[in-house]
C-alpha cells in the first residue's frame, strides 16, 4: 500500500543529510521470546531458555525500590524542540518510508524512537514551566496500533519505569510501555475510559484480521480526571510486576510473556507525559551491561570477519535525480550496466495516476547518455511503482527502454532515448463508484513475461492499481487481459514446464493463455505487496509453492493448487525476499519486513512458513535486498545504507556489515554486480547523488556463489526478490 507523497526540494535536502545525534545501538537480537503462558507466542516465536525462566521463577522478597536503584535513563523532555516532532516529513504521506530511508521523521529525537513512524503523533512543549511530550492525535487505528515513543535497550531487565501522565481525554487509553520487544510485543500499564487501570500484554500474532491481539493480565476501577498529572510506576523483578499510581499499589502480579526489553510511553488519545525515569538495582544493571557487552563483542567479531564496503564510484545527479525510481541495464551496448532514472509527477489525486515526466540515462561515472522529458529536482520522490523497464524487446541484441507515459506503451532506443515504437494503452476499466479521470489506462507497473513461448520474455504486462492487467506481445498488440485483486507486481514462473510462464498476480495464478487456474482473491482481505512462486525447499523434487506478503494479512504460503498451507498474521507484510540466509538449513528462507501500523519488524521464516527469528531493527521499511557479499553461499539482506540504522543483516538478524560514516546518501539502495568480479556491489543514492560500494576483499574459495535472481528487466519497488542457489568456478 502506498499513498500520495511529495515534498519541496528543501525538505528532502534537510532529510537526506540529517544524522542521528546519538548512536542508539539499534541492533537487536531475538533473545526475549515468549514462555509457556502464551500459546500464540509459543508457537510462532522462540521461547526463552527454560533455565532463564526457572532462575527467575522464585518470587522476590520485596518489590524493588526505584529510590535504591541505579539510574539507567532520565528525560524531562526539555531537549526536544517545541512543536511537531516530525518535521518536515509530515508534509509527506507515510508511505514514503516503505522503501526510502530517512534517519528519523525529520526532527532528531535524541535517545527516543518514534516506533510507529508513519503516524505524526508527537509534539513537545512546556506547561507551567515544565517540559512535556504530548500524543496529540485521536487515534483512529486504535484497533490495530497505537503511537509509541520508545527508548532503551532490549537487554534491560528488572527495571523500574516511572512517568507522570496527564490524560486529556477519557475516550481511550494512555500509559507506560515496558519489557518492549517490538511494537507488536510488549507490556502496557494504562489508564483508560476515565475509570479503569489496566495491565495488558500485546501479542505479536493476530488471530483476526486487523485486530490487535491483547491479553489482559489485570484491571481495577480507578477514577481519574484530566486536570492533573498521575505518577505511574512499574517495578519489574523476574516474573513479578508491581504497578502503582501516585505511590499506591494497583497491581502485584506475575507473568512470563517477556522478561526484558525497552521502555516508553503510548496513548490513543491526547495525553501529556513528563519526567520519564528508568532505574534498576545495581546487580540487574550490571547483568544487563554484561549482556549488552557480549552482544556488541559478538557483532564486532562478525563484522571484522566480513569484507568492508569500499567506495568505488560516486557522481552527482543535479536536477534529474530521483528516489527509488531507477532501473539498471546495458543501454549503450558496451557490456556494462547504466542507470535509468525516472522522475514522476502526481496527477488527479493520491498516487494512483503518477506520470513519468523525465527519463535520464547515465553511466556509472556520471556521464549523461540522453534525457527524454523535462527534468526538475522537485519531482524526485514517489510512493508507487514505475512503469518502465530495460529489456531487448525486439530481439536485435540491444536493449530498449519500454515504458508507459502519455497514455502510450512506448519503446525507446536504449542508447539514444529516441522513440522506436508506441501503441495506445488499453481503455481504462473502472468499477462503479470509482474515479475515472481518463479514458485510457494511465499505467501503474510494467513487467516482461513469456506467454508466447519466447524464453527471453518479450511479452509485456501492464496493470492498473489494483484491479486489472493486460498482456501484450512484443509488437504491443493485446493478447489477453485479467481482473482481480492484483496487488502491486506480478511474478512470472513456468509452473508446469511447458516453456511458457504462468503468472502469479496477487492471490491468483493465470496460465499463459489467460485462463485463471486458481484464485483466493475473495477470501483475503488486503492486497499483496509482494509475491513469489517456486520450489524453495532445496530438494529438486520439492513442491512448488506460492508466497505472499499480504499487507495487513501478514504472510501466506499457498500450494501449487492454491490451497493455503500457512497463514501468519504477523503484521503488515510489506517487502519480502527469499534467499540462502541460513546456509546450514535446508532450502531457502523467507524474510519479510512490516510497515504500516508496525514498521520495521523483520521476520525470518523457513520455506514452510514457520517463524525462525523476529526483531525490530529500525522503524521504517526496507527493500530487504539479498546481497552475495562473500561469494561463499551465505547471503545477507541489505536494510539501507545508513551507517547506524542500516547495513546488511544475516539469517539471525544481526547487523554484520555496516557502511562507513562518510557522508554518503542513504535514501535509496540497490544491489548488482557492477564491477564484474562476481560479487554484489551496493548502490546508494538520493535525488542529488550516487555512491557505489564494493567489498574491500574477496572471501570465496575456488568456487564462487553465483545465485540466480529475478532479471533486471523486472525491477519494481514491490517485487519479491528471489535468489536461487548457484555456483561457478
Amino acid at each position: 500500500m502506498a499513498g500520495f507523497a511529495r515534498a519541496a526540494h528543501s525538505a528532502l535536502a534537510a532529510l537526506a543529510y540529517t544524522r542521528r545525534q546519538m548512536d542508539r545501538r539499534s541492533f537487536l537480537r531475538n533473545t526475549a521470546g515468549a514462555a509457556a503462558g502464551a500459546a500464540l507466542s509459543r508457537e510462532l516465536l522462540k521461547p526463552l531458555a527454560s533455565a532463564e525462566v526457572a532462575a527467575q521463577a522464585a518470587p522476590p522478597k520485596a518489590a524493588p525500590s526505584a529510590a535504591s536503584g541505579d539510574l539507567l535513563f532520565r528525560d524531562d523532555f526539555s531537549s526536544l524542540p517545541a512543536g511537531w516532532l516530525s518535521e518536515p516529513i509530515k508534509q509527506l504521506n507515510g508511505a514514503i518510508q516503505e522503501y526510502h530511508y530517512f534517519a528519523h521523521r525529520g526532527t532528531p529525537l535524541g535517545a527516543w524512537d518514534n516506533a510507529i513512524v508513519h503516524m505524526d503523533a508527537w509534539i513537545a512543549g512546556d506547561e507551567n514551566g515544565k517540559s512535556y511530550v504530548e500524543q496529540h492525535l485521536v487515534n483512529e487505528l486504535a484497533y490495530i496500533t497505537n503511537p509509541i515513543l520508545i527508548t532503551g535497550d532490549p537487554e534491560w531487565a528488572d527495571t523500574t519505569v516511572a512517568v507522570k501522565l496527564r490524560p486529556l481525554s477519557f475516550a481511550d487509553m494512555a500509559g507506560v510501555v515496558f519489557r518492549y520487544r517490538t511494537n507488536r510485543h510488549y507490556y502496557l500499564f494504562a489508564l483508560t475510559g476515565g475509570k479503569t487501570a489496566r495491565l495488558v500484554v500485546r501479542l505479536p500474532v493476530e488471530t483476526k484480521f486487523k485486530t490487535a491481539e491483547w491479553r489482559e493480565i489485570a484491571r481495577k476501577d480507578f477514577a481519574y480526571d484530566t486536570t492533573r498529572y498521575y505518577a505511574l510506576k512499574v517495578e519489574n523483578s523476574g516474573l513479578r510486576i508491581v504497578a502503582s499510581i501516585d505511590g499506591d499499589t494497583i497491581f502485584d502480579v506475575r507473568d512470563e510473556e517477556l522478561l526484558k526489553g525497552k521502555a516508553g510511553i503510548t496513548a490513543n488519545i491526547p495525553a501529556r507525559f513528563q519526567e520519564f525515569v528508568v532505574t534498576a538495582p545495581a546487580a540487574a544493571r550490571a547483568a544487563s551491561a554484561r549482556r549488552i557487552a557480549s552482544r556488541e563483542a559478538e557483532v564486532r567479531k562478525l563484522r571484522a570477519e566480513n569484507p568492508q564496503p569500499k567506495l568505488w564510484r560516486k557522481f552527482s545527479t543535479p536536477n534529474f535525480g530521483a528516489g527509488r525510481a531507477v532501473r539498471f541495464g546495458d543501454l549503450d551496448g558496451d557490456g556494462r550496466l547504466e542507470m535509468l532514472i525516472a522522475q514522476n509527477v502526481p496527477r488527479v489525486a493520491s498516487d494512483a495516476f503518477d506520470a513519468i515526466s523525465c527519463l535520464t540515462a547515465v553511466t556509472l561515472d556520471g556521464r549523461v547518455l540522453w534525457q527524454s522529458g523535462r527534468a526538475k529536482s522537485g519531482n524526485g520522490l514517489l510512493t508507487n511503482d514505475v512503469p518502465a523497464q530495460i529489456h531487448d524487446i525486439d530481439g536485435d541484441g540491444r536493449n530498449e527502454v519500454v515504458c508507459v507515459r502519455d497514455f502510450q506503451v512506448q519503446v525507446l532506443d536504449g542508447s539514444t532515448g529516441k522513440l522506436k515504437h508506441a501503441a495506445p494503452t488499453p481503455a481504462a476499466i473502472v468499477a462503479a463508484g470509482q474515479r475515472r479521470p481518463y479514458e485510457l489506462e494511465n499505467g501503474d507497473a510494467l513487467a516482461f513475461v513469456n506467454v508466447s513461448g519466447d524464453r527471453a520474455r518479450r511479452d509485456v504486462l501492464i496493470k492498473d492499481r489494483y484491479r486489472n492487467f493486460w498482456v501484450l506481445n512484443k509488437n504491443l498488440e493485446l493478447l489477453w487481459k485479467g481482473h482481480g485483486q492484483t496487488g502491486h507486481f506480478p511474478y512470472p514462473f513456468d509452473v508446469d514446464g511447458d516453456g511458457r510462464d504462468e503468472i502469479l498476480m496477487g492471490y491468483a495464478l493465470w496460465d499463459h493463455d489467460g485462463k485463471q487456474l486458481w484464485s483466493r482473491d475473495d477470501e483475503i482481505k488486503d492486497h499483496a505487496d509482494a509475491v513469489a512462486i517456486g520450489n524453495y525447499s532445496g530438494d529438486p523434487k520439492g513442491e512448488i509453492r506460492a508466497y505472499a506478503a499480504c499487507s495487513d494479512e501478514g504472510v501466506i504460503v499457498f500450494s501449487r493448487a492454491g490451497e493455503i498451507l500457512k497463514h501468519v498474521r504477523l503484521g503488515h507484510g510489506q517487502n519480502m525476499s527469499i534467499a540462502r540466509y541460513r546456509p546450514e538449513m535446508p532450502g531457502l528462507q523467507v524474510m519479510v519486513i512490516n510497515f504500516w501500523r508496525n514498521p520495521g519488524i523483520v521476520t525470518l521464516l523457513d520455506f514452510d512458513g514457520n517463524v525462525l527469528e523476529q526483531a525490530e531493527l529500525l522503524h521504517c521499511g526496507s527493500p530487504l535486498l539479498p546481497v552475495n557479499w562473500r561469494g561463499d553461499g551465505q547471503e545477507f539482506a541489505l536494510l539501507n545504507g545508513n551507517p547506524r540504522e542500516g547495513g546488511m543483516i544475516d539469517g539471525h538478524l544481526r547487523r554484520v556489515v555496516m557502511f562507513p560514516d562518510d557522508g554518503h546518501p542513504d535514501t535509496c539502495c540497490a544491489v548488482a554486480d557492477l564491477t564484474g568480479d562476481g560479487f554484489d556491489d551496493v548502490i546508494l543514492w538520493d535525488p542529488e547523488r550516487v555512491h557505489i560500494y564494493t567489498a574491500d576483499r574477496a572471501t570465496a574459495g575456488k568456487r564462487v556463489y553465483a545465485p540466480v535472481r529475478n532479471p533486471l528487466y523486472n525491477e519494481s519497488n514491490y517485487r519479491a526478490l528471489v535468489s536461487m542457489p548457484g555456483w561457478k568456478t
